[in-house]
């Protein structure tokens, strides 16, 4: 089963945020928000945290997988609205925080995000900016944290970013995989090796390893059941079919940006509807190429 709409999932996680960008709230004696999300689901988080009857004050941790603009953004807000909440990310992650440059970038996409969605008049009201976030707690692969009665094992996740971290809560079975672990959009799944190709696949491979029931990526929702245990499985395969593409067209280009153009153009008209525009894909699917060019100069 595919979860996109706010809501339980279980009696210990609750879905929030929007289709396209989605973080999740874990119950405990104290509560966890997972994922960091897109700057314009702010206004559904507030509102689906009161429909849901969760207390603010009662929210003490926020960790963020990656530091991807559409995967932090929210954090300011609430560490400014939350003084009790403390922002975990892993190591890379609190240093790629600290630089101004990487700052300034979440900065200027989030504003791009706000006026794609419509969104100016009631950011300026709520005052939604980016504007640098300090982090409290760092957490790495192989730790295993218990904050208020909620149990993770943290997982390091490169290949997707540089900092890319995931989470596994063993008493449901749940593994938080963020884009790491590729990206539902329809009935397939994006490739995202944005950062290193051949890591990202390895990232998936091991993801694969874990039992997990409940699969929970931060943009199309989550997964249940069968469609949980057939999510890794489906996301190695469409890894190796777009790195198989990716290959092909430099083999034949022998021009990183060439094949750059043809790559993008081939997957927008696949996924019309997907929600980076096309010059931020083009930008992704780049950095996938530059790595797929290194590659096989190496070999």
């Amino acid at each position: 089963m595919r979860i996109a709409k706010a809501g339980w999932i279980t009696d210990r996680i609750l879905l929030l945020g929007s289709e396209e960008s989605n973080v999740y709230l874990l119950k405990g004696v104290e509560n966890t928000i997972v994922g960091g999300g897109m700057i314009t689901i702010i206004p559904d988080v507030l509102e689906q945290l009161d429909t849901f009857g969760i207390e603010e004050s009662t929210i003490t941790r926020l960790l963020i997988l990656h530091t991807h603009f559409d995967h932090c953004a929210i954090a300011p807000f609430f560490a400014k609205r939350w003084p009790q909440l403390k922002v975990v990310t892993s190591k890379r992650g609190k240093d790629l925080l600290a630089n101004p440059k990487v700052v300034e970038s979440i900065s200027f996409l989030s504003k791009t995000a706000i006026a794609q969605a419509g969104m100016e008049e009631k950011a300026k009201a709520l005052n939604l900016v980016f504007d640098g976030l300090e982090v409290q707690e760092t957490v790495e692969g192989g730790d295993r944290v218990d904050w208020g009665d909620i149990e993770l094992e943290i997982i390091d996740a490169p290949g997707h970013s540089s900092d890319s971290i995931a989470a596994y809560m063993p008493s449901e079975k749940a593994l938080f995989a963020s884009d790491a672990g590729g990206i539902p959009f329809g009935d397939d799944v994006f490739a995202a090796g944005n950062s290193n190709f051949t890591k990202y696949q390895q990232t998936l491979e091991r993801f694969n390893e874990y039992d997990v029931e409940i699969h929970l990526a931060e943009h199309y929702g989550a997964f249940t059941g069968e469609d949980a245990r057939n999510y890794m499985p489906k996301s190695i395969a469409a890894a190796r079919e777009t790195r198989k593409l990716l290959e092909e067209s430099y083999s034949r280009t022998q021009n990183a940006e060439e094949s750059t153009r043809e790559l993008t153009d081939l997957i927008m008209e696949r996924a019309p509807d997907y929600f980076l525009p096309k010059e931020v894909m083009a930008m992704v699917i780049g950095q996938m190429m530059k790595h797929i060019a290194k590659s096989q100069s190496e070999a």
